[in-house]
């Protein structure tokens, strides 16, 4: 590992995505999707698990581009060098396909002349198996392993090293000329797909990506964050089915050198309320319909079988396994694929589900037939079992509990039936058995979680540990934000959890409620929500000044990671977290509030 995550720039191609380093090395790429093994693995072991460089010839191993930036609006990397022989420019993309995938990288000489170098380890099976490399005629390779094959097509002369097990190239660029590259991935046992033209796959992908972020209706004082953000949760979307991964990664860590390596390449049904209101809001409403309909389908079925996670296609089963071939980010063992909280009980997610229908329904988009059967489906089971402990929010591998953030958002689960009800007499449901559920859930809640000598609300029920996750209790509209309640527990989750000004979403100093050991960073997701509950409660000014701290924190291309170590001054966790973008988005838009946000108080 040589680099920090925070040197690492997302590129996709709304199917799958990889990661490119700032010293031009694609050091992460999933094929054919975001949740396939990875050909190029580097990022979680070394160079020889899979890595595709391209830099000057006379480049340290170390040596990082002098500066770099998106294409405006877009998913195009551009990174320029700046050598003593001159300038050049590597633009690296993706292009949204129909078949195959493919990565393109085009070096554009700027002035002077410069020898630039290009080597090529594919690496299959998250670099654990060497492909067999064949060249094919002129400047082409093909390499295979099992089910996984890639072409290798280069504008200048290559040659394959076989000692070194990569494919190598070195050429000269002058101003003007443009050099390019491409690989191209399909399985083994399918004829080789038809070639396209990288230089024209770059215009196209250039306007694809423009006409999409164009329609951005945001137009407030963050509007160059918010597009950013917004671009990265389109990035991270799997357009067949309009499910959105929580992230591009598996098993960076939480911790440098911990055991917080988790795989977030998956759907969060807990992201679904938060990703619908930034959407909506925002003017895109062909994604919010798409993610609203994967969801859909994803829950169908018994609702004591709902998951809070599924695979970017809806799939259920996610199985966990470890790959000790990778010896992790900077140590950081063990490498995990898969998420085995996919199994646990998690009762707020029963809340986010009809949250994010009502919160759709009330944006206008037309409701599913079917959508409010389920609903009721899924409010019969929470009847049932809101009274019970759980995993909770943070998915912890602990004992289960009675989370007060469970808890919650089993109130807004039945609170959204309610509404629907009273707003619409033409759906059916017995609005005063939901009334009187919303109501015991309200009150236990308060009997409960709630410690008075503190004038905060806790974890869980009988603990005096603090969750960073309370501070949603006014956005969901549990309790108004001046109640004295909100006020202090928005208080003591800054003074007990805070972090430089940023928050933690527990403490895991002692014995922690996760059952792990070590530690983890500020949250990200945790801090964007502390502005809003600041903003909220009246604190302007301090709201906006941690927005705008948290804004300091992003990468030199905009992107966030989950975490954030501000001792260190570096990201942690997997990157770049929807989660994290999510955050970003609606906290801009609640601090701009003009009366249409539907992150303000339901």
């Amino acid at each position: 590992m040589r680099q920090r995550i925070e040197d690492y720039a997302l590129i996709g191609d709304l199917m799958t995505c990889g990661l490119v380093g700032r010293d031009g090395s694609v050091d992460w790429l999933c094929l054919p999707r975001f949740d396939s093994a990875a050909c190029f693995a580097a990022l979680l072991g070394d160079r020889e698990n899979g890595h595709w460089r391209i830099a000057p010839a006379d480049a340290a191993d170390d040596e990082q581009c002098t500066r770099r930036a998106y294409a405006d609006g877009t998913l195009v990397l551009e990174s320029h060098w700046d050598t003593g022989g001159g300038s050049v420019k590597v633009i690296d993309f993706m292009p949204q396909r129909d078949a195959a995938p493919e990565l393109m990288r085009i070096v554009e000489g700027v002035s002077g002349r410069v020898t630039m170098r290009s080597t090529l380890r594919l690496r299959f099976d998250y670099g654990h198996v060497v492909p067999w490399v064949r060249r094919c005629g002129g400047n082409e390779r093909v390499a295979v392993a099992g089910p996984d094959s890639a072409w290798f097509r280069s504008e200048p002369p290559v040659r394959t090293w076989g000692q070194a097990k990569s494919t190598r190239s070195e050429f000269t660029v002058a101003p003007g000329e443009r050099v390019a590259f491409v690989l191209t991935w399909h399985p083994s046992h399918h004829a080789r797909p038809e070639p396209i033209d990288p230089h024209e796959a770059l215009e196209q992908t250039l306007a694809d990506w423009r006409a999409w972020s164009d329609q951005c209706r945001y137009e407030g004082p963050y509007r160059e964050a918010v597009t950013r953000s917004l671009v990265t949760l389109k990035a991270l979307t799997y357009a067949p089915t309009g499910g959105i991964a929580a992230a591009a990664t598996t098993s960076l860590p939480e911790e440098i050198g911990g055991v917080r390596n988790w795989d977030y390449r998956f759907c969060w049904l807990r992201d679904a309320t938060l990703t619908l209101g930034s959407l909506l809001s925002t003017g895109f409403l062909d994604e919010a319909r798409a993610w609203r309909e994967w969801l859909l389908r994803a829950i169908a079925g018994d609702p004591a079988d709902l998951q809070i996670m599924y695979g970017i296609g809806g799939e259920r089963r996610i199985p966990e396994a470890e790959l000790p071939w990778l010896r992790g980010y900077a140590g950081s063992a063990p490498v995990r694929v898969g998420n085995a909280a996919v199994n646990q009980l998690q009762l707020d997610v029963y809340g986010e589900v009809l949250d994010s229908l009502y919160l759709a329904r009330s944006a206008g988009l037309p409701a599913e037939r079917h959508g409010w059967r389920i609903q009721l489906a899924l409010l019969d089971f929470l009847e049932q079992n809101w009274h019970r402990p759980d995993e909770g929010l943070w998915e912890v591998r602990g004992p289960r509990r009675h989370f007060v953030h469970s808890k919650v958002m089993a109130w807004v689960a039945a609170d959204r039936a309610v509404r629907t009800l009273e707003g619409d007499p033409s759906q059916h449901g017995d609005t005063e058995r939901f009334r009187a559920m919303r109501d015991a859930v309200h009150a236990d809640v308060c009997e409960k979680g709630y410690d008075p000598d503190r004038n905060t609300f806790t974890q869980y029920y009988g603990s005096r540990e603090l969750d960073a996750a309370t501070l949603l209790i006014p956005r969901v509209g549990f309790l108004p934000p001046d109640d004295p309640r909100v006020i202090g527990t928005v208080d003591a989750v800054r003074a007990e959890l805070g972090s430089s000004g940023l928050v933690r979403r527990y403490s895991t100093e002692g014995p922690s409620v996760d059952g792990l050991p070590g530690a983890e960073g500020a949250f990200l997701a945790c801090s964007f929500w502390l502005a809003d509950a600041l903003h909220l409660t009246g604190r302007e000014k301090e709201a906006r000044e941690l927005f705008e701290r948290l804004l300091a924190v992003r990468n030199d291309v905009g992107l966030l990671a989950e975490e954030y170590d501000p001792a260190a001054g570096r990201q942690l966790g997997n990157f770049p977290q929807a989660f994290s973008h999510i955050g970003l988005v609606n906290t801009a838009l609640t601090l701009g509030f003009d009366g249409g946000h539907p992150a303000r108080p339901r």
